[in-house]
């Protein structure tokens, strides 16, 4: 066939990307037609407010006390829903979701307690840095949804400002809560940069732009190894690798969600030494830290590479398509490495899917044993943002590869 001047060469989709768009299609499909509405229908509280801790495997709701975190996650998760084509009460959700938490879980300080009672009774007053960073992730989402109302943006500044007063460390980063307690975690800062990003995307101050620069700078000269390249969990006051076996543990799932945000970082920054370093740890989560049996990442190596804990949880098959498709797209240029990449969302959407043969549709199961059998125990709403996270990654990559080409 003869090709009209000037009219650009299309190239065909390879099968490793043809691959990656249908597993797109069938977890998108199971999303807005299952899990939205179903989380929405019953796991949110009608009575209380807010959502749910869980729901069990019958699809009916638990007791359990309420973390901070959660509701910021589900808060999250509905702020984001039209993305994915969810034709629901998308921003009735998300204030469900949102009222609830300022309400119970902001402190006369404000700052956010970590856990209530299903009534909203406090139960738990501390300040936890985990927590702390997902209220900012929440407010991130509920301002991108909400654009003509500042209010979101106002409180997560003030936030922002309250930790950096009361919880910077004087060598960087940030202490677990005040007074001190120990070891100090790299966890936390994964998604404190995760905030940053986020309000950095949507045109927020520049604090949050020295605020990430900050935590990538302590990622890269304290959280991982340079030797191993691979970023480690528990430290002393000092950030030095907790003596004992909680210094050693890698943990593959935090290999691909560090690299998926340095890989973001050094394309909004140009840094060179953030893409090496997600690279690395990259190699590692897909590497000795995926169980080929199984075809799912482990809970946990040691930093000889060696596994640790190899149950699999759900949350980092989620992380594992995140940075595929984020590598596929930054090596295009490579056709052979980045169908690489392109498999390694695939196999990690495969993965993925194992975890939702519950007798509900819209379910999923959390813990899989190294035997292949799954915990019986019920679905933690926490999970859905790492899903729904993930599922729009994949979409968003899929469509802009398809749109280049």
């Amino acid at each position: 066939m003869t090709r009209t001047k000037g009219t650009p060469h299309v190239h065909p989709p390879s099968a490793a990307f043809l691959d990656a768009a249908a597993v797109r299609g069938q977890l998108k499909a199971w999303l807005v037609e299952h899990a939205y509405p179903l989380w929405w229908e019953v796991g949110a509280d009608r009575v209380h407010g807010g959502f749910h801790e869980k729901l069990g495997l019958d699809g009916k709701p638990t007791n359990d006390p309420r973390r901070a975190r959660v509701q910021a996650r589900q808060v999250y998760s509905y702020s984001v829903a039209a993305r994915s084509g969810w034709n629901g009460p998308v921003r009735e959700a998300a204030e469900h979701g949102l009222t609830f938490f300022l309400n119970h879980y902001r402190r006369p300080d404000g700052l956010f307690r970590t856990k209530v009672a299903p009534d909203g009774a406090a139960l738990d007053d501390t300040v936890v840095l985990y927590d702390q960073a997902f209220a900012l992730f929440a407010l991130a989402a509920a301002q991108s949804a909400t654009p003509e109302n500042r209010l979101a943006e106002e409180m997560a500044v003030a936030v922002r400002q309250r930790l950096l007063d009361t919880l910077h460390h004087a060598q960087g980063g940030f202490e677990e809560s005040h007074p001190r307690t120990l070891p100090l975690l790299s966890n936390p800062h994964m998604h404190m940069l995760e905030a940053c990003l986020a309000w950095m995307e949507q045109g927020g101050d520049a604090g949050w732009r020295d605020l990430a620069e900050e935590i990538v700078g302590l990622a890269l000269t304290r959280f991982i190894d340079d030797d191993m390249g691979g970023l480690k969990e528990f430290f002393d006051g000092d950030w030095r690798p907790q003596a004992g076996t909680p210094g050693r543990i890698v943990e593959p799932g935090h290999q691909f969600e560090w690299s998926w945000l340095m890989l973001r970082w050094s394309a909004l920054s140009g840094s060179k030494a953030a893409a090496d370093a997600a690279w690395r740890m990259m190699a590692i989560g897909e590497g000795p830290g995926v169980d080929p049996a199984r075809g799912v990442a482990m809970n946990a190596l040691l930093d000889d590479l060696t596994p640790h804990d190899p149950v699999a949880r759900l949350w980092p098959q989620t992380e594992r398509i995140k940075a595929a498709v984020l590598a596929a797209l930054a090596t295009r240029d490579d056709a052979d490495r980045s169908d690489g990449y392109w498999t390694m969302a695939a196999n990690g959407g495969r993965g993925l899917m194992k975890y939702f043969d519950t007798p509900v549709k819209g379910l999923w199961r959390d813990r899989l044993n190294p035997d292949g059998t799954f915990v019986e125990e019920a679905a933690p709403a926490s999970s859905f943002y790492h899903i729904v996270c993930a599922i729009q990654e994949l979409d968003r990559a899929v469509d802009e590869a398809a749109h280049r080409d």
